[in-house]
């Protein structure tokens, strides 16, 4: 039996600088987070494409944080693929982050591990 790991594969792309999701090559939808079979159907055809990182914040909240410590912001981001993925804005103050705002994936180091952030994209880029 051919087992695979999903997740690590994901994290394995990320810290290759790739950010990359999964789609069906059967219906051609695009799955997040990443799994072994897709969710509904129980396809077994996904395949990883890269993401074009682009995105809208769908939801977001501010974690205030006792000072000197940091606020940051938690944030649903809808990307451009039709998945929804949960991560951060940065690049402006917690509070400034709002629904519907345009952002950009990018990988960064965080404790050792790749993560995906986000930094608002600017009108016209």
């Amino acid at each position: 039996m051919d087992v695979t790991h999903p997740d690590s594969e994901f994290r394995a792309f990320l810290a290759e600088g790739r950010f990359m999701i999964q789609r069906s090559r059967g219906t051609g939808a695009f799955v997040f987070y990443p799994r072994a079979v897709a969710p509904g159907t129980g396809a077994r055809d996904l395949e990883w494409v890269e993401a074009s990182g682009r995105g809208i914040v769908y939801s977001t909240t501010v974690v205030r944080k006792r000072p000197p410590e940091p606020s940051y912001n938690v944030a649903l981001i809808d990307l451009d693929e039709g998945v929804r993925m949960m991560s951060r804005v940065e690049g402006l103050d917690p509070e400034a982050v709002t629904i519907g705002m345009i952002v950009c994936a990018r990988i960064i180091d965080q404790d050792g591990e790749p993560v995906v952030v986000f930094d608002p994209v600017e009108d016209g880029q």
